[in-house]
């Protein structure tokens, strides 16, 4: 960016506030427009839909296999009353059934619906969760319905995984002091050792078998079941990963990677906040307002909208790069 344009846009007042805010004319083309937010469990991907969706005339479709079940809302992780900020969620928790079989056909008609109505009242439907194959199943499946009828936006949000890990580690230990323990014992069956049906899959349900079965006062047994339940997580978080990374390379997503390693390294500071809306929240957002404005047949100058925020907030622009791979 050259010294005068820096110049004058440092003049500018830049909020997030200060974006164009979509109306369903904004939707209107050739394709409807679809974001997507991926990432491995535990990276935020919950919070920054919602950002979002206070943003932009939003709201969130849950992609996570899981989290379309009744109950278990501490063991799936599911996001509470006040963290979804009034933001209107859909498939999450609309499965009643604990063993009903809810596959990908499933995940495509529902999302598909929702998707058409959330349009249809001039909103933009952010789809968010961990489902991977949900997400590969929507947007490129056989009929490729979808693909035709939408124009896609994809945010990947990543964290180094030695520190996601240990982010991993700490969240079950506070599920634990949440009442997972608790929540799964009153959904524990004696009678059933079957756990390849319905939300029963969910990390945090099998793990605890053998300690209920026990009678259920064993620290060493409880001990072993939290260990379990850490060490499954973290080999999930690592299989979504390489899952992305194959969708992004083979299937040519053209994700738009934003690290928010440094958000997590600086956990509990002062500080943590202010960094996810430098280098997560705000780059996401100026992306996705570009994705809403962009003529379908243009091409994106990102790189520059990427400094221009750079510039606004005062960060570097090494760093910027740093913390957001973007292509669109």
């Amino acid at each position: 960016m050259n010294s005068t344009r820096l110049s004058t846009f440092k003049q500018k007042s830049f909020t997030m506030e200060s974006l164009p805010r979509p109306t369903s004319s904004t939707f209107r083309g050739k394709k409807e427009k679809v974001v997507f937010v991926v990432g491995p469990t535990g990276t935020g991907k919950s919070r920054l839909a919602i950002d979002l969706a206070t943003r932009f005339p939003a709201e969130v479709v849950n992609c996570d296999k899981m989290q379309v079940y009744k109950g278990l809302d501490v063991a799936t992780n599911k996001v509470t009353d006040a963290e979804r900020r009034g933001v209107p969620h859909h498939l999450l928790g609309v499965i009643h059934d604990p063993l009903a079989d809810f596959a990908a056909a499933d995940f495509c008609h529902c999302a598909s619906r929702v998707a058409k109505s959330i349009i249809a009242r001039g909103r933009l439907p952010i789809v968010a969760g961990g489902s991977n194959s949900f997400v590969e199943a929507l947007v490129d499946g056989e009929d490729a319905e979808f693909r035709s009828q939408y124009d896609f936006c994809f945010l990947w949000v990543d964290v180094a995984l030695p520190v996601l890990y240990e982010f991993i580690s700490d969240r079950v230990d506070r599920m634990v002091d949440s009442g997972l323990v608790e929540e799964v014992r009153a959904a524990f069956d004696p009678n059933d050792r079957d756990y390849t049906r319905g939300i029963r899959r969910a990390i945090g349900v099998p793990e605890l078998d053998e300690y209920f079965r026990s009678g259920g006062r064993s620290a060493a047994l409880m001990e072993a079941a939290v260990e379990k339940i850490k060490e499954n997580t973290c080999r999930l978080a690592y299989r979504q990963l390489k899952k992305i990374q194959r969708l992004n390379g083979q299937l040519n997503w053209s994700m738009h990677r934003v690290d928010a390693t440094e958000v997590f390294l600086r956990s509990g500071t002062p500080e943590a906040d202010e960094i996810w809306e430098e280098l997560v929240a705000g780059p996401s957002a100026v992306i996705v307002d570009r994705f809403l404005q962009r003529d379908e047949n243009s091409v994106s100058k990102t790189t520059e909208v990427v400094e221009d925020h750079a510039a606004a907030v005062g960060i570097p622009l090494p760093a910027m790069a740093a913390a957001a791979r973007l292509t669109l």
